[in-house]
């Protein structure tokens, strides 16, 4: 009888979803990096584009989404500053705590997480 390693997976979450346009496909993503946590995977979650709504949103106690977010916030690496200025929610997402990310031309950089070793997901 064979031994098997039991696989530990490097997966960076990407939200570009706005939860106001689209709450099941920004739900399915945050579900998914919960189900890899569980699994004891290496998970990293980033907000980018309309993302950023969908993290701003969440972070009011009363969000449905809120719980799953919170929940993951060891896990996120933080949302795009580019795009959080862009979007309008900059200051309600550095008043919650969540890191702003510039590393490719004041964006979050998705080449990062590559060079870490992360398979990208994207909701």
């Amino acid at each position: 009888m064979s031994v098997t390693t039991p696989v530990r997976l490097r997966v960076g979450i990407v939200i570009y979803e706005d939860a106001s346009r689209d709450l099941a496909r920004a739900y399915r993503g945050l579900l998914t990096a919960r189900e890899l946590l569980d699994a004891g995977d290496d998970v990293v979650v980033v907000y980018d584009g309309s993302g950023v709504d969908t993290l701003a949103a969440a972070s009011v106690a009363d969000h449905r989404l809120h719980p799953l977010v919170e929940g993951l916030r060891s896990n996120t690496r933080g949302a795009c500053g580019f795009c959080a200025r862009a979007h309008g929610v900059e200051e309600t997402l550095s008043a919650a705590g969540w890191a702003l990310l510039s590393d490719y031309k004041g964006h979050a950089s998705v080449r990062d997480l590559l060079v870490e070793g992360y398979q990208i997901l994207s909701f």
